[in-house]
């Protein structure tokens, strides 16, 4: 048996661009560190007080409350759609095209998207948004590692080789070469 995962928490919003990229790196290289990642959605506008995201990140914390196991596939696809294809994010049919699309079925992005409206899930992105903040969070993403009874926040996407360092581990760029891959 290895060594026990070092912890990360993903503080983002799918209206980051910036988000987007240290999600992917993180993504990529939580088994490669052996890390577990936490991811936590939380509101950029509750941070920078001007954004449109809000129904997006509401659904992300109901999925993250009741499907966890979706939430990187469904947060991906999110970020799909603004930062790619220059589609909507904001309308309920735009939420549950991305859902659906990430492997949800129809019945589950529903249900889930009944809830945004709810005071159990407009709570969970209210407290996850103040957890950010209370590590000095001024924007986002920001990545948290809990390492030896101590906590360091870093700001930002081009953290990674830092963070790295953090972890002393190694920093092989965005794309890390796969394990075992072949030519």
């Amino acid at each position: 048996m290895g060594p026990v995962p070092r912890t990360l928490e993903l503080f983002y919003d799918v209206l980051s661009p910036y988000s987007w990229l240290g999600f992917e790196v993180l993504c990529r290289y939580k088994n490669i560190w052996n890390i577990s990642l936490q991811l936590r959605p939380s509101f950029i506008a509750g941070i920078m007080k001007d954004s449109g995201s809000l129904s997006a990140m509401r659904f992300l914390t109901a999925v993250s409350m009741e499907h966890p196991e979706m939430l990187e596939k469904v947060s991906r696809e999110l970020w799909m759609r603004v930062w790619s294809r220059d589609e909507d994010i904001t309308e309920p049919q735009s939420i549950l095209a991305a859902a659906e699309k990430a492997g949800m079925s129809s019945e589950q992005a529903r249900g889930l998207l009944e809830k945004i409206s709810t005071p159990k899930v407009k709570n969970k992105l209210k407290e996850t948004t103040e957890a950010a903040c209370k590590y000095g969070a001024f924007g986002l993403p920001i990545t948290v590692a809990h390492l030896d009874n101590q906590t360091h926040m870093l700001f930002g996407s081009d953290r990674m080789e830092l963070l790295a360092h953090l972890l002393g581990e190694k920093w092989m760029g965005p794309v890390p070469p796969a394990i075992n891959a072949r030519l």
